[in-house]
Order: C-alpha cells, then sequence, then structure tokens
C-alpha cells in the first residue's frame, strides 16, 4: 500500500459518491444526493495535483452534472469492464495502477481494486471488497469516505494541515514543491 504514490484517484459513484440508493421521481429522472464534503475532498485532491476520474456502471445527467461542477478530469458512465477504460486513462496520462488509489463499494469493482496501488472502500461496502482493499474509510459511501480516502493521501504525501492552509491561502501549485507532476 502507498497512498503516497497516488497520482490519479478513480472513483465509483452509486455507494461511493453517493449513497447508493436511486431516487427516480415521477418525471423519470434520476436523482443523486452528492456530500459536499467529498466535493472539498476531490477539489483538494486537485489542487495537490492528483487528476481525477469517476467510472460507474450506471449513467446519469446527475453524475455529468456533479463531475462538471468539480472539474473531475475523467467521466466514464454506462462502462461494466472498469479496468478497459482505466486503462485507457492510464496510458494517456503515462501512469501505472501503482500510482492509483480506486475507491469501489460493491464486487463490480474488485477486479480494479485489486490491482491499484492504494485500493479503498467505503465502511459500508460489501464485506468481499472491504477484504480487499488498504482502507476502509470510517465514513459510509455518500457521507465524507472520498473526503476520508483524500485526507489519507494527502497526509501520506506531506503535512495534510500544510495542504489545507496553502489551499485556503491561495498558494499556486508552482509556490509549493509538494506538487508532482
Amino acid at each position: 500500500m502507498s497512498a503516497q504514490n497516488v497520482k490519479l484517484m478513480v472513483l465509483d459513484v452509486d455507494g461511493v459518491l453517493t449513497d447508493g440508493r436511486l431516487y427516480i421521481g415521477s418525471d423519470q429522472v434520476e436523482y443523486k444526493p452528492f456530500h459536499t464534503k467529498d466535493g472539498m475532498g476531490i477539489s483538494l485532491a486537485r489542487y495537490a495535483g492528483i487528476k481525477t476520474a469517476i467510472i460507474t456502471g450506471r449513467q446519469s445527467p446527475a453524475v455529468e452534472k456533479r463531475a462538471g461542477e468539480l472539474k473531475i478530469d475523467f467521466v466514464y458512465q454506462g462502462i461494466h469492464h472498469k479496468q478497459k477504460v482505466l486503462d485507457e486513462i492510464l496510458e494517456s496520462l503515462n501512469l501505472t495502477m501503482d500510482e492509483v488509489c480506486y475507491v469501489g463499494d460493491d464486487i463490480n469493482d474488485l477486479p480494479v481494486l485489486r490491482q491499484s496501488g492504494f485500493a479503498c472502500a467505503p465502511n459500508d461496502g460489501v464485506a468481499i471488497v472491504k477484504e480487499n482493499v488498504h482502507l476502509v474509510t470510517k465514513a459510509k459511501g455518500g457521507e465524507g469516505a472520498v473526503r476520508e480516502v483524500v485526507e489519507t493521501i494527502l497526509d501520506a504525501k506531506g503535512d495534510l494541515n500544510e495542504w489545507i492552509e496553502d489551499y485556503l491561502a491561495g498558494v499556486t501549485k508552482s509556490e509549493t514543491v509538494k506538487v508532482q507532476q
């Protein structure tokens, strides 16, 4: 396990960025509750130079909207075989699986989790997934689990409090030596 080496954070959506419940209104529109703590965590990761991706099996306009707000670098929806898409992302960034943090909660995430350098699951992920990861968060999916993962990574890369203070002060990437390109 090496959270310190993470250069790409890949997220599942349902059960990771959301609590896993699906809300479908009478207008047939799907609604998803996202937690602002996770959003701030993703912003901190991006600030630290970590690329971000969403690879999810479902397709939802809500995911597209939230990913746009958070400036997620790569968004793939309706994906059954996640490793194939992840391999394409890795090739485009010239990275390896050792540099990937993957956060997943269910059995369809296992193939990628088992190969990731830093595999993580929310506290309410299924048992077999939690048995195959480096970190099980204290938080449940959709309740700050992603933020917890980001803070773990940034703490491994240096002093988390320094990262936060630099972020708040608006220190740019070129002004800090912590950021790895």
